[in-house]
């Protein structure tokens, strides 16, 4: 009887017991807080991935342009920045040079880089001439609107506009024949080269075909009056044998001559373990430069300051390349100058006269 009663209670307790378990909800051991950082983190939204802009690299390329004066081919380099509408220099290679060769020897592309130019190199062909040098000395090339002249216009201007580059900020120089056809083009489109570079050339209208050619670059020629102002920059070897150097100060005279007043001041440097040299500055009053002459003694007929990668080039002298730019950032062509130019040309065209010489 007692051990019936026994089981009985055991088995009421255990009933109980099993009842309380299913009314009374279980609870749940705390779970570790996750670090401030991670709440952070979680609580706030996600963003988007933003998509990374790289900066374009430099490039160096070739190109081909063609219009109705005819077609070259080209290289042109871009420097690889982002800055909106860059300024554009073109590069004239001189006699027995390709646009690869000149590049190396005058070192720009280096400097474009740094200083954010693009930089184009027209190609004289064989076809065009024997040594692939610019007929500069044509009447049929170096006048606008006919021949080499139109051609390389054309090509500038289509640049500027694929490329976006500032109009008001275009140059040309050049190297000998390079030079020279610089000095003629800038005379012939004064409203789209704000500022030329003559690296041991001739002045414009210097000569008339290939003979008369030859002895300007002996004697030196004082060419054709400028009746519009193009600010120049001129280099020029003290011991050329090729064009005599008299052609290089006969540039300057023909440059100064579109300027009222030109003041000029004279200093003498040498690079050092190099050359020395003699540069004269031409300004308004206490303006920019408008005309630098920079005489290079003991120099001969090559691109001064420049790479011996390339041909005809004098590594001891001062730095064309970099004055060049120097100069030429210096100088900007407004809109309205451009358009003013562009309705003075036609009668500036008609000039003929040949002036003083010296």
């Amino acid at each position: 009887m007692k051990g019936g009663l026994k089981l009985a209670v055991d088995l009421a307790a255990s009933l109980a017991a099993a009842a309380l378990k299913a009314v009374v909800p279980r609870v749940a051991a705390p779970k570790p807080k996750p670090p401030r950082k991670a709440r952070a983190r979680a609580a706030a939204p996600e963003k988007p991935p933003v998509p990374t802009r790289s900066m374009p690299a430099a490039s160096d390329r070739a190109g081909l342009h063609r219009c109705e004066h005819g077609a070259r081919h080209y290289r042109i380099f871009k420097p690889g920045m982002t800055t909106a509408a860059p300024p554009l220099l073109v590069m004239l290679h001189g006699c027995g040079q390709t646009p690869a060769d000149f590049a190396k020897g005058t070192g720009m592309n280096a400097l474009a880089k740094t200083f954010g130019l693009i930089v184009v190199y027209p190609a004289q062909p064989r076809e065009a001439h024997p040594t692939r040098c610019w007929n500069w000395f044509r009447p049929e090339d170096n006048r606008r609107g006919a021949g080499e002249a139109a051609l390389l216009a054309s090509l500038t201007r289509d640049l500027v506009r694929k490329h976006g580059a500032d109009p008001a900020r275009v140059y040309v120089a050049g190297l000998s024949a390079g030079a020279s056809m610089a000095l003629a083009l800038a005379r012939a489109y004064p409203e789209l080269f704000a500022a030329v570079g003559v690296h041991s050339g001739l002045p414009a209208g210097a000569a008339r075909d290939q003979a008369s050619a030859l002895v300007a670059m002996q004697r030196g020629d004082p060419g054709l009056r400028l009746m519009l102002p193009m600010p120049t920059i001129v280099f020029h070897g003290s011991h050329d044998r090729v064009v005599n150097p008299r052609n290089g100060r006969l540039v300057v005279l023909r440059a100064r001559e579109p300027y009222p007043a030109l003041r000029g001041t004279e200093t003498a440097g040498q690079v050092p373990n190099g050359r020395a040299y003699r540069r004269t500055v031409y300004r308004l009053g206490a303006g920019r430069p408008l005309v630098e002459h920079w005489s290079v003694a003991e120099s001969g007929h090559a691109w001064s300051g420049g790479s011996s990668r390339g041909r005809f080039t004098d590594p001891k002298g001062p730095d064309a390349s970099r004055e060049m730019i120097r100069f030429f950032l210096r100088h900007i062509l407004s809109a309205r100058k451009r358009a003013s130019l562009t309705r003075a040309v036609p009668d500036a065209q008609d000039e003929r006269s040949a002036g003083p010489a010296s």
